[in-house]
């Protein structure tokens, strides 16, 4: 199956199953369309339990936003609640957030959800959380302030996937804004679907796709689209200024001068947003702040939360808005800052910074000469967009592949020594080496790879490196990040590094024939060094 066949459908899983839930878990309106207008409320209560209305908010430009409020019970207009803003996810309706917009409700916050612009029944085109988008975030504050029990003093947002970029871009924009929790974000939009300068085909598709579905995509943004999957280096400054204008890190002084305390979340394996552009924008902000990682794909480590279902990113979500808008001393702001969840035992780690996660490297030597033919697939790839990671969070089955069958003339493999103890490896694994190719233009997949006694690899992390520009038959060296993430090596198990030319998550750029030759001059020797936690 295609990603472009693919990814229309579980649009339509993932919508249906948060209507599903909000329809079962608060007994709302199941659809947009069953939203009434402000003065006629649609009300769900259960004895003392939050009050809820469906309501219009004029956004940016005077387009209207299908939202929804909870009000907590008692609300007499004698007193003032903290209120916390939720922008939807890309593609979801207003009702995605209904079942944890309850719960903080019930713990007394004001809780506004709304469609983001251009998806559902909300005006307007898709923006991709541009400028109107973060208008938008403002003035659904404003109407809050304006027609609910709301303390302009305790403002946050929150918001997964589209709603956590957007809440952390608003935050740059609006000192308003005292605390955000950013659940599979990105900090860099540019890092995240064009990390290596290699354009992630699936991704890109998935979000193409969905959002043509569930909304009306501006001509901005199909244009870039096309752009992008067609690989258009013509194009590629404008993509890049495009990218970077959506991007919170673009507004890092901002958004520290304001001074939001900001919580981040983010799973292993989220093939949309990876976790490496998540942890460098979480290093460089200066006020409180936290950052979790958990095993998983795109949204999924908080997927079942939406659901009513009792999750640790929105136990931890609830706690830091306590903190930060209630002034509760439940003491989120003395816990290590820093939460680790193990892909492979699923404990949880605490640590006091990114920089401290690991405290030692492997070091895998890349000896040797190897060259490689391209566009053809050896087997070795990183799976499927949502899926694989899926099957790793739920399953214990990342991607995997045979490291003695893998095709040679297609696939660089070195492997390490086995280990005789077990290797917790934590953090970002960096590939160094030297490359030639017969072309100015190319493209190489590395892989690491946890290799039990029969050989069977299973996929620790992976990244994609794209080059153009280069003169052909002169080499030159090469520095990769692979995707972060916290595995561990049973003892009596080896890494293997794999590199190839193909994956199906990735464009590639490798002309018709041509070779790509791995070496290790002697003055600069070929490596992967390979963070571990002793």
């Amino acid at each position: 199956m295609t990603p472009s066949r693919m990814t229309p459908r579980v649009a339509i899983g993932t919508v249906s199953a948060a209507v599903l839930a909000a329809t079962v878990l608060t007994g709302a309106p199941a659809t947009a369309e069953a939203a009434t207008p402000e003065s006629a409320p649609t009300t769900a209560t259960s004895g003392g339990s939050a009050t809820l209305r469906f309501v219009d908010i004029e956004g940016d430009g005077g387009i209207t936003l299908k939202a929804n409020v909870f009000t907590p019970a008692g609300a007499d207009g004698t007193r003032r609640y903290p209120v916390i803003v939720l922008p939807t996810s890309w593609s979801m309706p207003q009702v995605e957030y209904l079942a944890q917009a309850k719960k903080l409700a019930g713990k007394g916050y004001v809780v506004v959800g709304y469609n983001s612009r251009g998806f559902w029944q909300s005006g307007g085109e898709i923006e991709t959380a541009g400028p109107k988008d973060v208008a938008d975030a403002s003035k659904v504050i404003d109407w809050a302030l304006a027609h609910t029990p709301a303390d302009r003093q305790k403002v946050g947002m929150a918001g997964v996937s589209y709603g956590a970029g957007i809440s952390l871009l608003a935050s740059a924009f609006d000192k308003r804004i005292k605390a955000v929790a950013a659940l599979s974000g990105w900090g860099d939009l540019v890092g995240s679907i064009y990390s290596g300068r290699t354009e992630h085909r699936q991704a890109a598709e998935f979000l193409g796709a969905t959002g043509a579905l569930t909304g009306r995509p501006s001509p901005e943004f199909r244009t870039i689209m096309k752009d992008f999957l067609a690989s258009n280096l013509d194009k590629e400054k404008d993509l890049i200024a495009w990218g970077r204008k959506r991007s919170p890190a673009t507004y890092l002084d901002k958004i520290n001068a304001n001074g939001a305390a900001i919580m981040l979340g983010n799973a292993w394996g989220d093939s949309i947003f990876p976790p490496n552009q998540t942890a460098d924008f979480y290093e460089k902000l200066t006020g409180p702040k936290r950052l979790e990682f958990r095993p998983g794909d795109h949204a999924t480590a908080e997927g079942l939360g939406l659901f009513g279902l009792p999750n640790d990113t929105w136990t931890d979500t609830q706690r830091w808005f306590d903190h930060y808008l209630k002034g509760a001393d439940n003491g989120v702001d003395r816990e290590s800052p820093v939460l680790l969840k193990s892909r492979s035992t699923g404990a949880y780690e605490g640590y006091q910074s990114w920089k401290d996660v690991p405290s030692a490297q492997r070091r895998i030597g890349l000896d040797g000469s190897k060259q490689l033919h391209t566009n053809w697939d050896s087997g070795a790839n990183g799976g499927l967009v949502i899926l694989s990671s899926m099957l790793d969070q739920f399953l214990k089955l990342p991607p995997m592949a045979s490291i003695p069958l893998l095709p040679r003339p297609l696939a660089a493999v070195w492997q390490s020594e086995r280990y005789d103890t077990g290797q917790r490896v934590r953090g970002t694994t960096r590939l160094h080496t030297t490359l030639t190719s017969t072309a100015e233009s190319g493209t190489a997949i590395a892989y690491l790879y946890d290799v039990g006694p029969l050989g069977l690899g299973k996929l620790v992390t992976h990244a994609p490196y794209t080059f153009h520009g280069k003169t052909p038959n002169q080499p030159f060296g090469v520095d990769l990040e692979l995707f972060s993430t916290a595995y561990d090596v049973p003892a009596g198990h080896r890494l293997a590094v794999v590199v190839d030319t193909v994956d199906p998550l990735y464009n590639e750029h490798n002309p018709s024939g041509a070779r790509l030759t791995f070496s290790s001059p002697a003055d600069d020797p070929s490596y992967v060094s390979v963070p571990v936690r002793d």
